[in-house]
């Protein structure tokens, strides 16, 4: 019981850091930093032997080749934005309709400092996060309401 007080109190103070500096809206923030190597922006995510996408896997599966995917994408383009993530993400065969990321600029206009992302794999979610130059994630569950990440998120209508 110890533990999960401990859990819902840091995952409370990175939701008010977020929100106090104007990072959008709070969000489910990834709090394990993913340690899937780099891939060279040339290296395409399906010809690493490293990681490969599990169709119908879990989420927990499919962790390995998400950072891989989401890796190789920040090498590539440090200044991804939300579309960026999700088009790679699509590209490397996870479903669009299943994926949730928040917006890129605040109410004010001004950039984000970090944007965060997931995919809805059956009960649990890939949840990333990119800012700063670092990349995170983590599995997580999926919301009783349905979806990923708690707050406001931007429509993928494209």
């Amino acid at each position: 019981m110890g533990k999960c007080r401990g859990a819902l109190a840091a995952l409370a103070v990175l939701t008010t850091v977020f929100w106090l500096t104007g990072c959008a809206s709070p969000q489910v923030v990834a709090a394990t930093t993913s340690q899937a190597p780099l891939a060279s922006p040339t290296q395409a995510p399906a010809q690493s032997a490293a990681a490969q996408r599990v169709p119908g896997g879990t989420a927990k599966e499919n962790l390995s080749y998400f950072d891989l995917v989401d890796d190789a994408l920040f090498a590539a383009q440090p200044q991804a934005d939300g579309r960026a993530i999700i088009d790679g993400l699509v590209a490397a065969g996870f479903d669009k309709s299943a994926m949730q990321v928040t917006p890129d600029s605040t109410p004010t206009h001004n950039d984000t400092d970090s944007i965060q992302f997931a995919v809805q794999l059956g009960s649990d979610c890939l949840i990333g996060q990119f800012g700063g130059g670092e990349y995170s994630s983590v599995v997580g569950p999926a919301l009783a309401t349905g979806g990923c990440l708690v707050g406001k998120t931007r429509p993928i209508d494209w």
